[in-house]
């Protein structure tokens, strides 16, 4: 049987004609905050977000009072969270060594794994203020050693969103501001008269502040350019349509353009799953966003065979990847694009999202071919180092430099190994002229 789509969603040439659309937004905005720094975030915080406060950074007193609001049951919650994704981060910190190696006698090669020094770490506001995305940031480069961890997050009803900023400060952050959108990754990357620039910004947010994390890098480092939410169903006749109904509708709530995808080798589960998200839309309290997305981006996807469906999933490279079969392993070692796995009818999607410990920010757009998501890994440098330790070392080496730079046409670059030879080999090597075999 050749694979057959029962329901296809919007093209790529139409979503890719979308993203064209805010590029030269954030270019004028980008440019406004670097030239005119703090007056520019003012202007731009009150026009996008109706937010004009005496300064956007958040003082003790007031993220005290933000906590506060919190219920202890609430509180708990959030520390349980970030304790899961704190332990993972730290295994995964601690898989992450050091290396020194005598590759020749006297040749010592090296490297070293260390933070970058600042980090900003933006939490999206928009339908839903994402408390979850604070963990991932904050808790993250925490365990990674970075020592200086400032975050962002805009207005939520004309006032900062308490969960997300106790999250926020659970987790660790030195600096909270309060606000969002281009202009807040902006003052963050490029630095005000007020906020001292960082090194690299994470964290996922709208199309726009996904184009100006894609602008500002280079400047800055990034954590991955994450665009709407992506989530596929891997589906065989031994769970039934209402599991992935509400797998597929639970990611498809993110927004208006969220991609959700059954991909199945059962026709029936197939049907069936079809007409069980529109009985769902009709009682999901957030069915108005929910089925946009469906509609515009939803598809469905019938194949024959393990092989086949291991192909397709592979194509898509979604950011999620929700396996329900009866051997989910089978996944696990075959397929190699995606972002995250979720292996087993027992997990789902926002268990990941929220709570289980594995980092939610992660790769869409089809970068799971390429990366992975934001782990303890990638707020750490690894920076090489060298030693020569005698002088037959140096000879030797520089003997072999000395040919590869005349191949290459390169003679200054070979005057530094020619002068060591000269040294420390007691050979002579004319200036200019590379060191005989």
């Amino acid at each position: 049987m050749a694979i057959q789509y029962l329901k296809h969603g919007r093209s790529a040439e139409a979503s890719s004609q979308d993203a064209a659309k805010v590029r030269d937004v954030v270019t004028a905005i980008l440019a406004d905050v670097a030239s005119r720094g703090d007056t520019a975030v003012a202007e731009l915080s009150a026009k996008f977000d109706n937010w004009s406060p005496e300064r956007f950074r958040l003082s003790e007193g007031e993220i005290a009072s933000c906590v506060r609001t919190l219920t202890s049951g609430q509180l708990d919650d959030i520390k349980f969270a970030q304790a899961q994704v704190r332990n993972f981060a730290q295994a995964q910190r601690e898989s992450i060594r050091d290396v020194e190696i005598e590759t020749l006698p006297g040749v010592v090669l090296g490297h070293r794994n260390m933070p970058v020094d600042s980090v900003a770490c933006y939490v999206p506001g928009g339908k839903f203020p994402l408390v979850a995305s604070a963990h991932m940031g904050v808790v993250t480069a925490k365990v990674a050693g970075v020592p200086r961890i400032i975050t962002a997050s805009p207005p939520v009803g004309g006032k900062p969103n308490p969960a997300v900023v106790a999250a926020m400060h659970l987790g660790g952050a030195d600096e909270i501001y309060t606000f969002g959108g281009v202009q807040a990754i902006a003052a963050m990357a490029l630095g005000t008269q007020t906020i001292d620039p960082v090194a690299m910004v994470v964290g996922p947010g709208n199309a726009y502040v996904a184009e100006a994390k894609r602008q500002l890098f280079g400047r800055i480092g990034i954590d991955l350019i994450a665009g709407p939410s992506e989530t596929l169903v891997i589906a065989d006749d031994s769970v039934d349509a209402e599991l992935c109904a509400t797998d597929l509708l639970g990611q498809a709530e993110h927004g208006f353009n969220t991609p959700a995808v059954l991909l199945t080798n059962s026709m029936q589960l197939a049907k069936d799953t079809i007409a069980e998200v529109e009985r769902l839309l009709e009682i999901l309290p957030t069915a108005g966003t929910a089925g946009v997305s469906w509609r515009d981006y939803g598809e469905v996807i019938v194949a024959d065979t393990l092989e086949e469906m291991v192909a397709v999933a592979d194509r898509i490279a979604s950011e999620h990847v929700q396996v329900m079969t009866r051997d989910p392993d089978y996944f696990l070692q075959n397929m190699k694009n995606y972002g995250a796995l979720f292996l087993g009818a027992r997990t789902n999607v926002a268990y990941g999202d929220k709570v289980i410990g594995t980092n939610h920010t992660l790769p869409t757009g089809k970068a799971a071919r390429y990366t992975g998501g934001l782990w303890v890994g990638k707020f750490i440098k690894t920076c090489t180092y060298q030693k020569v330790l005698t002088d037959e070392a140096s000879a030797l080496i520089g003997s072999y430099c000395s040919r590869l730079c005349a191949i290459e046409g390169m003679i200054a670059h070979g005057e530094q190994a020619n002068i060591r030879v000269r040294r420390f080999g007691n050979r002579d090597v004319p200036y200019g002229a590379a060191v005989p075999a």
